[in-house]
């Protein structure tokens, strides 16, 4: 009957180690994943592609910088500008 007892309270431990051991691991990857929030940005110039527009050529026609542009519009995507896409210009960062 003991060995029962004893077998039941090792089970125990064993299961309580378990859970403790899962959620640490949880909270650790909480804990490290951060959300940084972005700085809202506030466009002051637009520009609506035309037929054959890319990014170069629109950086290159308001003589602007390859990270000031990609800052300004950081959900495009150069390989699919579309016709009348807008994209800012001139902003600022709230």
């Amino acid at each position: 009957m003991s060995n029962m007892k004893a077998y039941i309270v090792f089970a125990f431990v064993v299961l309580l180690s378990f859970g403790l051991l899962i959620s640490e691991g949880e909270s650790k990857m909480t804990l490290s994943t951060r959300i940084t929030a972005q700085p809202l940005l506030v466009c002051d110039k637009i520009y609506g592609t035309q037929v054959g527009d890319t990014c170069f050529s629109i950086i290159q026609a308001f003589k602007l910088t390859t990270d000031a542009f990609n800052a300004l519009n950081p959900n495009l995507n150069c390989d699919k500008v579309f016709v009348g896409e807008w994209l800012c210009l001139h902003g600022t960062a709230l």
